[in-house]
């Protein structure tokens, strides 16, 4: 991973997040764009390592659900990761799941210490691509996996006026690539069997859904939760995201690929 450090998951935001996408979640889809991410795969017997774990939704799924022999959860905000081991202990599996903090960077493991790693809308906030796949396939063994979704852009260069207002409306550190740059990425990091499914034409509708429960029958909870200006704020970052998902320009994808046995 790389990157400075900027903390920016607040607790109201967090809040927002948590109502639109259910409890441990801070991306779309919940538990079945998860699911969606790791296919049929085999966990049962797996290390899995959970880049960017958030606020631990995913890797509690994982564990509740698959049943691999550990999940090491990594997130560069404290804050984060104790929400991650407070949701692992509520559901249980603390002896499968475990969260640690970690400074931006390469992450502190041993070459090969782990068959899968998974990660869930996090990695838009690393801006070396390149980097970053280097580093997941020196952490995978031999045939390991790594499955992931993220945010994508729609284009190579600047970004439309349109995808910069949406950009600065999240106020987060995206470092937005196309498809055509992770491809590149994997590559030269020596992946096969690469597989890059987009994932707009869903989110292009499901956005639609979350900006107007935001502002119908989850807002009467959430301003007297966040505050009403907190709340419009929000809501104005779905109506800004809307567009540049209309336009192409912002691409959820689903990103899979294999390091040589």
């Amino acid at each position: 991973m790389s990157d400075e450090h900027v903390v920016e998951y607040d607790e109201n935001t967090i809040s927002v997040l948590e109502a639109v996408w259910g409890e441990g979640f801070m991306s779309p889809g919940g538990t079945e764009e998860v699911d969606r991410v790791l296919g049929n795969v085999d966990l049962s017997q797996a290390r899995v390592l959970d880049i960017g774990c958030g606020i631990g939704g995913a890797a509690v799924h994982i564990a509740l659900t698959r049943k691999p022999m550990a999940i090491t959860g990594v997130d560069i905000e404290e804050n984060l990761v104790d929400l991650s081991q407070t949701l692992a202990d509520k559901n249980g599996v603390s002896d499968i799941c475990s969260f640690q903090q970690v400074d931006p960077g390469p992450l502190p493991f041993e070459s090969e210490s782990f068959d899968i790693v998974f990660s869930k809308d996090s990695i838009i906030h690393i801006t070396d691509k390149f980097g970053l796949a280097e580093n997941v396939y020196q952490l995978l063994a031999p045939g390991g996996l790594f499955l992931a979704s993220d945010w994508l852009c729609g284009y190579e260069g600047e970004a439309s006026p349109q995808m910069q207002a949406y950009i600065d409306a999240e106020g987060l550190d995206f470092g937005l690539a196309s498809a055509n740059i992770y491809r590149q990425a994997l590559e030269a990091a020596g992946f096969v069997d690469i597989e890059i499914e987009e994932r707009n034409a869903w989110y292009r509708n499901q956005a639609r859904i979350e900006r107007d429960n935001l502002a119908g029958p989850l807002s009467d909870q959430l301003a007297s939760r966040v505050g009403e200006n907190f709340l419009k704020r929000q809501i104005d970052v779905w109506n800004k995201m809307i567009v540049v998902l209309d336009s192409g320009e912002h691409r959820p994808t689903l990103i899979r690929a294999r390091k040589n046995s």
